[in-house]
C-alpha cells in the first residue's frame, strides 16, 4: 500500500511535523530521507528491509558506498542523502559544543565525542582545544592507528595547544572493539600528557575513551 493511502496520523512526514522527530521509529525516519521506495515496496517498507539486511541502523550508516549500492533500490543518490543527514547531525552537535562550551555542557561534549569517534574503523586520538572559558577553539584528529604511549606524542599536542592559544584540553580516543575499559597504555599516556601540558600551564580536563555506550571519563575514574 502506498504511504499516501495511510491515515494522515500514520504518515511519517505528517507524524514528524505533528508529534516531533522523536516519535518516529528508525524505519520511519529513514523513509523520510529516502523519500521513495523501490519496486513493490513503499519507502517505509524499504527502510525496514534495509535495517533487516544490514542488521540495524548503525551497520547501514557504516556501510561503504560499494556495499550500500549493491542493495536493490538504494543506489548512490539515496545513500548519499543518508550520509549527508548524518554529517549534518554531527555539524549541528559541533556548533552546539562551540556555542555552549565543552565543560559547561559535559553531556553534550560526551555526545559529540561519541558521534565523532564511535564508528571509526581504526583508533583515532583527538583533542578538544578550549579557551579560558572552556569554549571550543578547535577539535582536531591528531593521531591514527593503535593508541599507546609510543605513537601518541605529548609534544605534538603541546605544540598545537600553544599554537591555538588554548588554556585547557579534553583528549579522547576510540576503541573500535567497543570496549571502553582503559588499557595500561591509556593510563600511562594520560599521565604523560597531563604532566607535559602542566609545564606550559595548560590543563588536561579529561580523557574520554569512546566505544559502545557512554564514553568513559578518566577524570571520573580518578585518573586526573
Amino acid at each position: 500500500m502506498s504511504i499516501r493511502e495511510w491515515p494522515m496520523g500514520e504518515r511519517p512526514r505528517e507524524k514528524l511535523l505533528e508529534q516531533g522527530a522523536a516519535s518516529l521509529g528508525d524505519a520511519e525516519l529513514l523513509a523520510i530521507i529516502l523519500r521513495t521506495g523501490s519496486r513493490g515496496l513503499n519507502a517505509v517498507e524499504m527502510a525496514r528491509q534495509l535495517l533487516r539486511d544490514f542488521g540495524g541502523l548503525r551497520a547501514l550508516l557504516n556501510a561503504t558506498p560499494a556495499e550500500a549500492c549493491r542493495v536493490r533500490g538504494l543506489g548512490s543518490a539515496k545513500f548519499s542523502m543518508l550520509l549527508a543527514a548524518v554529517e549534518l547531525a554531527k555539524r549541528h552537535m559541533h556548533e552546539a559544543v562551540v556555542r555552549e562550551g565543552a565543560m559547561t555542557s559535559p553531556e553534550l561534549t560526551r555526545d559529540y565525542l561519541h558521534s565523532h569517534l564511535r564508528d571509526r574503523r581504526r583508533e583515532v586520538f583527538c583533542c578538544l582545544f578550549l579557551d579560558t572559558r572552556h569554549r571550543l577553539i578547535a577539535c582536531e584528529d591528531l593521531f591514527h592507528g593503535t593508541i599507546d604511549s609510543a605513537n601518541v606524542h605529548p609534544r605534538v599536542i603541546v605544540e598545537q595547544a600553544l599554537r591555538l592559544n588554548a588554556s585547557a584540553i579534553i583528549a579522547a580516543h576510540n576503541h573500535p572493539s567497543g570496549i571502553t575499559e582503559p588499557s595500561p597504555a591509556d593510563l600511562l599516556l594520560t599521565q604523560k600528557l597531563k604532566e607535559a601540558l602542566a609545564l606550559v600551564d595548560i590543563r588536561l580536563l579529561d580523557h574520554f575513551i569512546v566505544g559502545d555506550g557512554q564514553p568513559l571519563s578518566l577524570a571520573e575514574r580518578g585518573v586526573l
